[in-house]
C-alpha cells in the first residue's frame, strides 16, 4: 500500500505540472539584468572603481610597486628572496607572472566593464532609465575614462596592442595588434569626450569619483605621446586655470598641530581628499578601514605602500648584537621591496639639499632611533658606525616618509597583511599636471614656459628655480622624481618619454640590472597565454622576446 501511495503521489506532482510552473528564470547576475536601472549602471561604475584600485592592492608583490616602481632609475628591489628585474634578461619574459596579470587585469576585468557600461547604456530599450541627456553621458564619460587609462596604460607597457571597444558574447580567437599611435588616438578619443561630459566636482559621499580634471589630466599624458604638443597644453591649462585645484603651500588637515610641512601634509592619512581641504588632489583611490567595498579582498587587503617601501628595519641590531628594533606602528613591517637608489637618495638634491622641502625629515626619514625597549640602546640614533657590517640595501636605508600611514584592523590582522593602512592614494595632482604641461612646452621649443610651471612646483617645495636653459627631458624626470617619488608608476613614464633602457642603464644601483637590460626591454612582450589562446590569427610577439 505504501509503494501504491508513493506513485499516485507522484503521478499526480507530475499531471499538475504545467510549462509556466516550470519555467524559471536564472538569477545570475550579468549585463542583461543589472544594466537595466540607474542603479545598475551605478554598480558597473562602483566595480570599475574598484577594478582599478586592484591595480595597486589586488596581489601581494604585484603589481604596482614590483613591477611600476622597482628596477628604474629611482627604485631599486631591495628585497633578497624577489627576482623581479634585478636581472631583466631572465625575469621579463613572455610568461613573467607580472606581464600575464597585468594584460589579465586589462582585458577581462576593467575593458569588459567599461564597454559593458558604454553600450548598454546607449541601448534603445534603456532609453527610459535616464533622466536626461546629460545624466546618460555622464555615466559613458565615466567608464571612458577608465577604458582610455586602460589603453594608455597598454600602449605604454606592451607598445601596440589590440584595441577592444565592444563586448563578446563567445570566446574570440583572433584579436590583432593595433599601432601604439592607434592605441593612443582611441585613448584621446574617450578622453575628450569624458572631459565634456564629467562633472567639475562631485560630493563628499562620492570623493574618488572620476572628475573632468581627471581627463583633461590624462589626456594631457595622451596628446603628449601623439605628440600633440598644443593641445597638451591646452588640455593641461584646462585644469591649472579651471580655478578648483591650487598647489597646497600652506599647512591643512588632521595633523597640521604635529611637525610637518605643506608637502607631508599631502600625504597624511585622512589628508588625500578635497574634504580634507586638499585642493591638489585630482583623483584618488579610495581605503576604508573595516568597512565592506572598503578595500581589496584578494589577497593583501588595504593601501601595501608602506609595507613595501620601509625597509626591514625589525632585523637591524644594536651594537651589542641584539635586536635593535621591533615593529612599530608608524612604519609597519616593511620589507624593503621598494628601495630608492642612491641617485635618488643624494645627487638628485645635491644642488638645494637644505632647501628643497621634499627632501626635509618630514619628507625623507634619513635618522632611525633604537625603538626596542629591551635594548641598551633604546631611544638612541642609529649610527652610521652602528651598521657599517649589516644590510644597508634592504634592512635600514633613508625611507620615503609620504608612504608612511596608520594602521588600522588591516595592518595587524596576519603577516601578509602587517603594514597595511586604510590610507587613500593619489593618483593625480596638481603638481604633475604643472609638470606634464612642462613637458609639452618643452617639447614645443617653449623653454621659458616649461621653466615657469616647473618653478611653480619648486616654489611650493622651496627650492632654487631652475633656468629655461637647464630645462631638458632629463630635468623633468629628475624634477618628477623629486616631487611623485612612489606615486607615480615610474616604469610606465620612463617608457612613455624614451627613456627606459638608457636612464637604467645610468643609475639603477644594482650591477645585473644596469647591465642585462637591453634596447628591445623598451616595452613588455605580450603574453605568451594570450598568444597561444588567439589561435585564429598571429599574434605578434614584440621584438627580442622568443615565443
Amino acid at each position: 500500500m505504501k509503494k501504491l501511495l508513493y506513485f499516485y503521489l507522484l503521478g499526480g506532482i507530475f499531471l499538475s505540472c504545467n510549462t509556466d510552473l516550470l519555467h524559471e528564470d536564472p538569477l545570475i547576475l550579468n549585463s542583461d539584468n543589472v544594466l537595466v536601472s540607474q542603479q545598475g549602471f551605478e554598480n558597473y561604475i562602483t566595480a570599475l572603481h574598484y577594478g582599478a584600485r586592484d591595480e595597486l592592492a589586488k596581489y601581494d608583490y604585484l603589481p604596482w610597486y614590483m613591477n611600476l616602481q622597482i628596477g628604474t632609475d629611482v627604485i631599486n628591489n631591495g628585497e633578497k628572496a624577489t627576482p623581479n628585474f634585478k636581472n631583466w634578461e631572465t625575469f621579463l619574459t613572455p610568461v613573467a607572472a607580472c606581464v600575464e596579470r597585468y594584460w589579465h587585469w586589462a582585458y577581462a576585468d576593467m575593458l569588459p566593464r567599461a564597454n559593458s557600461v558604454i553600450i548598454y547604456a546607449d541601448k534603445p530599450e534603456n532609453a527610459g532609465i535616464w533622466a536626461s541627456t546629460e545624466q546618460k553621458n555622464a555615466v559613458i564619460a565615466e567608464a571612458k575614462f577608465f577604458r582610455a587609462y586602460v589603453h594608455n596604460l597598454l600602449a605604454n607597457l606592451y607598445g601596440g596592442v589590440p584595441i577592444v571597444d565592444t563586448i563578446f558574447s563567445g570566446p574570440k580567437t583572433d584579436f590583432v595588434r593595433n599601432s601604439r599611435q592607434e592605441v593612443y588616438d582611441f585613448a584621446r578619443q574617450d578622453l575628450e569626450f569624458a572631459a565634456q561630459w564629467l562633472p567639475a566636482t562631485v560630493d563628499k559621499q562620492d570623493e574618488g569619483r572620476i572628475v573632468k580634471a581627471a581627463a583633461d589630466h590624462l589626456l594631457t599624458e595622451v596628446n603628449i605621446s601623439l605628440g600633440q604638443y598644443d593641445k597638451a597644453v591646452e588640455s593641461a591649462s584646462r585644469v591649472i586655470n579651471s580655478g578648483l585645484y591650487k598647489l597646497m603651500t600652506e599647512r591643512f588637515g588632521a595633523k597640521v598641530s604635529e611637525p610637518g610641512d605643506a608637502y607631508s601634509d599631502l600625504f597624511r592619512t585622512g589628508n588625500h581628499n578635497r574634504s580634507s581641504g586638499n585642493l591638489e588632489s585630482i583623483y584618488v583611490w579610495q581605503f576604508e578601514d573595516q568597512i565592506p567595498g572598503g578595500y581589496s579582498t584578494t589577497n593583501t587587503g588595504g593601501n601595501p605602500t608602506l609595507r613595501y617601501w620601509v625597509p626591514f628595519y625589525v632585523n637591524v641590531r644594536d651594537p651589542d648584537g641584539k635586536p635593535g628594533m621591533v615593529v612599530a606602528d608608524s612604519l609597519g613591517r616593511g620589507v624593503g621591496l621598494c628601495r630608492p637608489t642612491n641617485y635618488f637618495l643624494y645627487d638628485l638634491w645635491r644642488d638645494d639639499w637644505n632647501n628643497d622641502m621634499r627632501n626635509s625629515p618630514h619628507n625623507i626619514r634619513r635618522t632611525y632611533y633604537y625603538n626596542n625597549p629591551a635594548s641598551a640602546y633604546f631611544g638612541q640614533v642609529v649610527q652610521k658606525e652602528h651598521i657599517q657590517h649589516q644590510d644597508t640595501f634592504q634592512m635600514i636605508y633613508p625611507t620615503i616618509r609620504k608612504v608612511e600611514g596608520e594602521i588600522g584592523w588591516l595592518g595587524r590582522d596576519n603577516p601578509v597583511r602587517a603594514g597595511l593602512t586604510s590610507s587613500d592614494f593619489i593618483v593625480y595632482r596638481l603638481a604633475e599636471t604643472y609638470l606634464l604641461r612642462a613637458e609639452a612646452h618643452m617639447k614645443n621649443g617653449d623653454l621659458i614656459s616649461a621653466a615657469a610651471d616647473i618653478n611653480k612646483v619648486r616654489e611650493r617645495a622651496h627650492a632654487k628655480a631652475v633656468a629655461p636653459e637647464n630645462v631638458d627631458l632629463d630635468y623633468i624626470l629628475d624634477e618628477r622624481a623629486r616631487e611623485l617619488i612612489a606615486e607615480e608608476p615610474r616604469h610606465r613614464t620612463l617608457v612613455r618619454t624614451g627613456k627606459l633602457v638608457e636612464r637604467v642603464r645610468k643609475h639603477a644601483m644594482l650591477d645585473d640590472t644596469r647591465t642585462t637590460i637591453q634596447d628591445y626591454h623598451e616595452f613588455w612582450p605580450i603574453p605568451q597565454v594570450a598568444i597561444d589562446a588567439n589561435i585564429s590569427v598571429k599574434l605578434e610577439q614584440n621584438p627580442g622576446y622568443s615565443n
